[in-house]
């Protein structure tokens, strides 16, 4: 299913919690493990990452051989850019190595809140043409300040995947059913128009027409299938039932032809994935 993922890191905290949880991905073999160095901003004492790269090189291999531990094939890749962004650099790596999935932290060595979505993972949640795991932490809050729990075991165990019913979405079902290690998933469909209650009762209504229909095409004896209705704002939806159903990831399709067309602009992927306190898969289906 992953056979083959690409794990950016900037070796923060939060990608060491991520790289930890790369074994639970359904399917890997193969890890390409990449980290770039941002020289585009030149320094007035010339050039000084020649002891940031060594340290990077030496890293890598540290978690090449933590992966090889657990099984993983893995390869390293050091890049240093003089011009362009890193994320770019990410994308090109990502098209290049032909990899199935793009693992990446929340956020990386920032001090900004876990609320919010680091600026290198942002852009690529937005410019990405490949499957794509954002991957979240619950907050223990100690003597010791914060610590991250990892959300690690069975990250597809128990999946919510919100539908706007298009065929974006459908094909992204039919591609989540065939993962073998979800036992749960949980539809979603979140009514966000109507002028009267009436109105909303009746796109209630068929809404829950719509779920039952969807349930019946995930055809599978060791899968439970459960179907939620919400009224609301759709992104603050998403979340709550993802919080009420204790699910272990959302899964969700960039495109659609309501919420998830204007996924270049700021669309719900991207506000979910941004405040989400879970896992997030955004599922590219060709």
């Amino acid at each position: 299913m992953f056979e083959k993922v690409l794990f950016p890191t900037d070796f923060s905290e939060y990608a060491q919690k991520t790289l930890e949880c790369i074994g639970e991905i359904p399917g890997v073999k193969e890890i390409i493990l990449l980290h770039v160095v941002d020289a585009t901003h030149p320094s007035k004492r010339g050039w000084i990452h020649g002891p940031h790269i060594e340290d990077a090189k030496i890293r890598m291999n540290e978690k090449k051989e933590y992966l090889n531990s657990l099984g993983l094939k893995a390869k390293t890749k050091v890049d240093v850019i003089t011009e362009g962004e890193v994320y770019r650099t990410i994308l090109e790596t990502a098209e290049k190595e032909n990899v199935s999935l793009i693992v990446m932290g929340a956020r990386g060595k920032s001090q900004i809140k876990d609320l919010f979505l680091g600026s290198v993972s942002t852009k690529v949640v937005h410019h990405a043409k490949t499957n794509l795991l954002i991957m979240r932490y619950k907050l223990l809050e100690g003597l010791e300040g914060v610590k991250h729990e990892k959300f690690c075991p069975m990250i597809f165990q128990k999946v919510l995947f919100p539908t706007d019913f298009s065929e974006f979405s459908d094909k992204t079902v039919s591609f989540m059913k065939d993962i073998k290690d979800i036992k749960e998933i949980v539809l979603l469909n979140v009514v966000s128009k109507g002028e009267t209650e009436e109105e909303i009762e009746e796109n209630v209504k068929e809404a829950k027409n719509k779920l039952g229909k969807l349930k019946e095409k995930i055809v599978r004896e060791d899968i439970q299938v459960k179907d939620r209705v919400r009224v609301g704002n759709v992104p603050e939806e998403i979340i709550s039932t993802a919080a009420d159903e204790d699910v272990s990831l959302i899964s969700m399709s960039p495109h659609g032809k309501g919420w998830f067309r204007e996924l270049l602009v700021g669309s719900t992927t991207c506000a979910v994935v941004r405040r989400a306190n879970r896992p997030v898969l955004i599922v590219r289906t060709r």
